[in-house]
């Protein structure tokens, strides 16, 4: 894994609808306190969301976890990639069920469009479940490109969502 000489913030998207959805939340958010370069500053609270996309599936349990790495985002990225495999995540239909999801939302001030990393993510903006919880732990995050949390969450309302208690 490549690190960089010096700390940038990232925040990771995690999502689960299957195998005790709450317990694999909890189980990435152990897994990213483990990854070299790095230190988990903040898990979010737990959302449950309503499935996003056309598949029928039970809801999900949502977080976002804030990290401070020295990875760069291809190596975050990878890492986020390995412990989705770790923790039983099979290839399945795009916004289908799935164990675990991690999407990298943010790394420091990065823009960058790959085929299959795109930064910010692309999805941030529409997706209350993302939103929301960002907005518990990074208000004042000033998303490339995109603007502050506290005002993209503004402009999605909270229908389909609610707080999980802890």
């Amino acid at each position: 894994m490549t690190a960089l000489p010096v700390w940038r913030p990232a925040y990771i998207g995690i999502g689960s609808n299957l195998e005790e959805p709450r317990s694999q939340v909890m189980r990435a958010w152990e897994r990213l306190q483990h990854l070299p370069d790095t230190r988990a500053v903040r898990l979010s609270p737990l959302y449950r969301s309503r499935p996003f996309g056309p598949l029928a599936q039970p809801d999900f349990v949502n977080a976002v976890a804030g990290l401070l790495t020295r990875l760069d985002a291809r190596a975050l990225f990878g890492a986020l990639k390995a412990i989705e495999a770790a923790l039983g995540r099979q290839p399945g239909p795009r916004w289908g069920p799935r164990v675990i999801d991690l999407d990298l939302l943010v790394h420091g001030d990065e823009r960058r469009a790959e085929p299959d990393l795109i930064l910010p993510h692309p999805g941030i903006v529409e997706r209350n479940f993302v939103l929301y919880p960002l907005a518990d732990i990074a208000p004042d995050l000033d998303v490339p490109g995109l603007g502050p949390v506290s005002e993209l969450k503004a402009r999605l309302a909270p229908e389909g969502l609610g707080r999980l208690e802890q």
